[in-house]
């Protein structure tokens, strides 16, 4: 059959084109926030997005303190960890969680969103969250994208 008109493209490490993206979390709602996140980590918004491929983008967030959290979820919302004794079950509600450190309510959003394998944890290295205006991957030209144009 040489009629075929068109070709299933498969990316691979060599063929995907990797950009850096600035995203703003200033009064961002986090569920919505990291949903779309995770899909720019994940690539999935690109036309040669391969799923066994770390074909996504490498984002950096910003003012990570401002994030938005609905209805009554800053007392409600736990995050449970467990040390791994007998009785070592331990939680944080996500009020004491942003105090200790607002990136980790971004980070453990977004991780919860990308696959729970290997190529889960290589996509979890592209994310860059940060406290306050100021990043450090200034060199790489990083684009800034508004999340609420995105679909």
């Amino acid at each position: 059959m040489s009629t075929l008109s068109y070709k299933t493209v498969s990316a691979n490490k060599a063929t995907v084109n990797k950009e850096w993206v600035l995203v703003d979390a200033d009064g961002q709602t986090l569920g919505r926030l990291a949903s779309k996140v995770a899909k720019l980590i994940r690539g999935k918004h690109k036309t040669n997005y391969t799923p066994h491929v770390d074909c996504g983008d490498n984002v950096i967030i910003i003012n990570a303190e401002k994030i938005n959290l609905t209805g009554k979820k800053w007392t409600d919302k736990s995050y449970i960890r467990h040390t791994g004794y007998p009785g070592g079950q331990r939680s944080l509600t996500a009020t004491e969680l942003f105090e200790k450190d607002p990136r980790r309510i971004i980070e453990k959003a977004v991780k919860g969103m990308l696959p729970k394998n290997k190529l889960g944890s290589a996509l979890f290295r592209n994310l860059y969250v940060y406290v306050g205006g100021e990043h450090k991957q200034d060199a790489q030209n990083p684009k800034t994208i508004n999340l609420n144009d995105l679909k």
